[in-house]
């Protein structure tokens, strides 16, 4: 596994991501746009971590250790030792290419580049450095300590020794590695967030309230969770963006994302994330 880890985003995501690679001996440098945002990341992880330790999921020491591996960061100058840095920001592609190209000129040469993305393109993303053989994909899911699953996708010009060494270090942080070529959406998208799209066409249309649709596809199809609620959980926000980018870059009209989607999203009813809820809160007002 790889040691010297830097995670950039504190948000959810990269805190999992953090928490993990710390909880199976990595050492972490978690990093945002500033400090004080990089320390409540840290914040953030330990006070999950407590709770665990208060439910007895968790020993104290174990807890300890963790967090003693996470070091806040707001100087990305200090990626000059990383051997990996994975990249957990927001799902905007021109935003993650000048932070690829922003890294690509600090990080030592032979530091392998991953995006957590859940859609973009990992050989544009190489594009934007200099070293497109050592940029990869690592999606891991939401939540991240919980999930076991990692997409690991290959851009058009990553190399075999960068996928063998990613693969190895998801595994050592115990998680269950599927490979991806590169082709917007990947694996799990690519199927997931149609099925979102069309319920929210159901919802649009009338077919039934999001309670019943929800109530369908958990009892009918034996998910844990329906597609509105699950979409509510991700993001809505998250949901178009992926919508967006694999309707432009497939051409395909089947991935129009619904216009009830773009609306919520418009409103602020981005899910749970949001104190306006998403598709099981007053989604009425928006048809």
């Amino acid at each position: 596994m790889i040691q010297q880890i830097g995670v950039v985003g504190a948000g959810q995501m990269g805190r999992g991501i953090a928490q993990v690679a710390a909880a199976n001996g990595a050492h972490v440098l978690l990093a945002d746009q500033t400090l004080a945002l990089a320390t409540a990341g840290c914040e953030a992880i330990k006070t999950g971590l407590a709770r665990l330790v208060e439910k007895n999921k968790m020993s104290e020491l174990d807890a300890s250790r963790i967090v003693d591996c996470i070091k806040p960061c707001g100087d990305w100058a200090q990626f000059d030792d990383r051997a990996l840095v994975i990249e957990a920001a927001i799902e905007h592609e021109a935003s993650k290419c000048a932070l690829f190209t922003k890294l690509d000129r600090i990080v030592p040469d032979e530091c392998i580049l991953a995006s957590n993305t859940s859609s973009i393109s990992i050989t544009r993303l190489g594009q934007a450095t200099g070293r497109p053989d050592r940029v990869i994909g690592m999606h891991f899911m939401n939540p991240v300590p919980r999930m076991a699953l990692v997409e690991v996708i290959r851009g058009v010009c990553t190399s075999d020794i960068t996928y063998e060494r990613v693969c190895a270090t998801a595994r050592a942080m115990g998680k269950t590695v599927v490979t991806s070529q590169d082709y917007p959406g990947f694996i799990v998208n690519r199927i997931l967030m149609p099925m979102i799209n069309e319920a929210a066409f159901a919802l649009m249309e009338g077919v039934a309230s999001a309670e019943d649709i929800d109530a369908a596809m958990k009892l009918g199809t034996n998910q844990p969770m329906g597609p509105l609620e699950l979409a509510d959980f991700i993001g809505l926000d998250t949901c178009l963006a992926i919508m967006e980018v694999m309707h432009r870059d497939l051409g395909d009209s089947k991935y129009r994302p619904c216009p009830l989607l773009r609306r919520l999203v418009d409103a602020g009813r981005l899910g749970k994330k949001s104190a306006l809820g998403g598709f099981h809160v007053s989604v009425k007002t928006v048809h």
